[in-house]
């Protein structure tokens, strides 16, 4: 990509998106690799926070593990689009809301410590708005580990992983986490940073991000990228109407598929939404992944199910999950 021409920004935003160092000085550890200094690291990682090309250095935590989550829509009338969409961007638990191209045309995903939180955001959004909200909660995931190859110009294909093993949760888990979705500060001793925050000893610290990244609570460690930034301007959720049974084997061959990023079943609402099986495409342009679409259409497991593409034309917000409540300062 012509905007990642010095190699250094394209391996340090390719080669970092999991797998990031814990170590005393993460990003000293990051430099030796890239052949620079740990303060050139900060500053490239600090310039393209500002520039929007990435949200931060940081976790994505497994949905329904040590939190709740939804994926949630309306149908806006469009002079109120830009209303109703302040109205869920307001909404603390928000971390993900789309302008999509359908009549449900305001996307959004919902996070927060427990189901009733994200209930009761739903039913805010709902009163304010005025509008019927639809609830369609995660069944099952195929694939949630969202990642772009700056190198290949693709995205990464879908890898089997274990569920997350919930067991190894502990006390202290949750702040820790909350912390992780918003992200590292960019200095060069993070986790002693984020200790010193949370109270906590940073040796302890660096052990739990250890254990929970190895028993896949936190899903990805790394640099979370803006997809569009890096030139993935085609984004489209497609739902396909298949029963759950059907799901078991055609998820798993969805999930696999050329620019299939993400792929999941979540519950449908009944005689308003039918779509069980979701898959979300990310391509250069809408002719890039209206070829990924077909092909996926193509399967025998999906030849002639009923689908629909909604492509994304606006993003409202991205951030990280809410697994705990914030906290008021005083």
């Amino acid at each position: 990509m012509d905007r990642f021409a010095d190699p250094v920004d394209r391996a340090l935003l390719n080669d970092w998106q999991r797998g990031f160092p814990v170590t005393f000085r993460p990003f000293g550890a990051l430099a030796q690799q890239l052949g620079t200094s740990e303060s050139d690291v900060i500053a490239r990682l600090r310039a393209k926070r500002a520039a929007g090309q990435i949200t931060r250095v940081g976790a994505t935590v497994a949905p329904n593990t040590i939190a709740a989550s939804t994926l949630a829509a309306v149908a806006a009338p469009e002079h109120l689009v830009e209303e109703v969409a302040q109205i869920i961007a307001a909404e603390p638990g928000v971390n993900h809301s789309y302008l999509r191209e359908h009549d449900w045309n305001l996307w959004f995903v919902v996070t927060g410590p427990d189901r009733a939180h994200v209930a009761a955001t739903l039913a805010r959004i709902g009163a304010q708005s005025g509008l019927r909200v639809l609830d369609l909660p995660l069944v099952r995931p195929f694939n949630l580990d969202l990642g772009f190859d700056l190198r290949g110009g693709g995205v990464d294909a879908a890898q089997a992983v274990p569920p997350p093993d919930t067991g190894q949760l502990r006390p202290g888990d949750r702040a820790l986490l909350q912390a992780l979705t918003h992200g590292l500060p960019l200095q060069a001793r993070p986790y002693l940073a984020l200790a010193t925050r949370l109270g906590r000893d940073v040796n302890d610290v660096m052990a739990r991000i250890r254990a929970l990244c190895a028993a896949r609570v936190i899903s990805r460690f790394g640099i979370i990228v803006r997809h569009r930034a890096l030139g993935w301007r085609s984004n489209a959720m497609v739902v396909w109407d298949l029963p759950h049974d059907a799901i078991t084997r055609a998820g798993p061959l969805l999930a696999a598929q050329p620019g299939v990023t993400l792929c999941y079943e979540r519950r449908p609402a009944k005689g308003v939404w039918p779509y069980r099986l979701y898959s979300m495409i990310h391509a250069r342009n809408r002719a890039e992944a209206l070829a990924h679409i077909d092909a996926a259409a193509a399967l025998p497991a999906l030849r002639d199910v009923p689908h629909l593409a909604l492509f994304s034309s606006r993003c409202f917000k991205q951030t990280g999950a809410m697994v705990a409540a914030e906290r008021t300062r005083a």
